[in-house]
């Protein structure tokens, strides 16, 4: 880009930027704000007080909500913090707001360009009414997330992060692995049950939330399953990034049977950056990180995923670890987001040295083919989710 740009990241209070363990969206927005920095832009982070990001921080709460205990609604601190955005808005060429849909109000409310960046689902029931009027700016984090709304100009821009780093062992053991949350969409149980009929161990590294289905989830479900499993499979609870990357290096292979449509995936690409090959069902953003057959494998159940295990063994791992660290680089991520901050503001872009990136996608999906002209359909889900499974599916769930 020709000229640095003065701009605010809006992010809501959940967890500090960085997280000090489990955070998605804090994990990324943080990987952003390090390189809009080193670009020299002048970035503004607005997050809870005791994040560590380059620029300048605003604190919208003292401390990050869930670290805390807080599982009570957030409605109230996600105003408080588009508020503050607002009473600074004239300070910032753009406001890039991480708020998922308070953006929407956000950019309504001010006369700043806003990129608005969702991170969760968007198949919610209101959603279509909110974006009735295709605002522009809207960044989708996957093709299979932007689908539900093929009328909306979405941009894609895929989640990054610095991967080079990211640990490699030659000697693994035989345990599969499972991190992410203990909640019903994310398939933990299925695990389980993929690691018994796969006859091998489990790690699992989870957090447990602390909203009220989260903590009954885990009472009445979770619990009895963990008891039930035995010594084969260990819960190591929530870890931090390094010990995360430890865990994948050294386990043969990571398992991500949850049903429910992953926006994108950031467990897939931490896996794949330490070589270790990814066993899940093809739902969501997963698709466009896991190539089948080459990172890993996807399968329609429980059983099929069992059965694909032996099948890692033929991968090759330092070709998925080579691959995925430029495929998902946050240098690669923070070249969309520059990009189309250019865009919105009608500015050059600079393409010196980045010749060979392609990095924003504008979306619009393939015209269906007709009845009879296209491959076949795609493979259900398989076994049927839990209860409580398909209760989450109306929801949305925490990011």
């Amino acid at each position: 880009m020709n000229r640095s740009l003065r701009i605010a990241q809006a992010v809501p209070p959940l967890e500090r930027v960085p997280p000090e363990a489990y955070g998605g969206t804090e994990r990324v927005v943080f990987e952003l704000v390090t390189e809009l920095d080193r670009r020299g832009h002048d970035v503004t982070t607005f997050a809870s007080g005791e994040s560590a990001v380059p620029g300048r921080l605003i604190a919208t709460v003292p401390e990050a909500l869930r670290p805390a205990g807080y599982g009570g609604d957030i409605s109230g601190y996600m105003l408080a913090t588009t508020l503050q955005v607002l009473d600074h808005e004239r300070e910032f060429d753009l406001i890039h707001s991480h708020l998922e849909w308070y953006s929407l109000a956000l950019r309504r409310a001010t006369s700043c360009p806003v990129v608005a960046t969702f991170h969760g689902r968007l198949d919610l029931p209101w959603s279509r009414e909110a974006l009735a009027d295709r605002p522009g700016g809207l960044v989708a984090i996957s093709r299979s997330q932007a689908s539900v709304h093929p009328d909306v100009p979405w941009t894609i821009v895929h989640n990054g992060l610095t991967l080079d780093a990211s640990p490699s062992n030659e000697r693994r053991s035989d345990a599969l692995v499972f991190v992410g949350r203990v909640a019903p969409e994310k398939g933990i149980v299925e695990a389980i049950e993929i690691a018994q009929q796969a006859d091998r161990p489990l790690r699992i590294a989870a957090k447990v939330g602390p909203t009220p289905d989260e903590q009954q989830f885990n009472s009445e479900v979770f619990q009895p399953a963990l008891r039930a499993a035995g010594n084969r499979v260990e819960f190591l609870g929530e870890l931090s990034g390094t010990e995360r990357d430890a865990l994948f290096a050294e386990s043969y292979a990571v398992v991500m049977p949850g049903a429910w449509p992953e926006p994108f995936g950031l467990v897939a690409i931490e896996a794949l950056a330490c070589g270790t090959p990814v066993l899940a069902r093809r739902v969501g953003g997963l698709a466009e990180i896991i190539r089948d057959g080459i990172d890993g494998f996807f399968g329609d159940d429980v059983t099929e995923l069992a059965f694909l295990v032996d099948r890692i063994g033929e991968l090759d791992r330092g070709a998925i670890r080579s691959s995925v660290v430029d495929r998902f680089s946050a240098t690669r991520m923070a070249d969309g987001y520059e990009a189309l901050y250019a865009r919105m503001l009608g500015l050059e872009t600079e393409s010196a040295g980045r010749a060979t990136v392609s990095p924003v996608t504008s979306w619009r999906p393939a015209r269906p083919p007709r009845p009879g002209s296209g491959p076949s359909a795609s493979r259900g889900n398989g076994d049927q989710a839990r209860d409580m499974t398909r209760r989450s599916r109306s929801q949305a769930p925490p990011m």
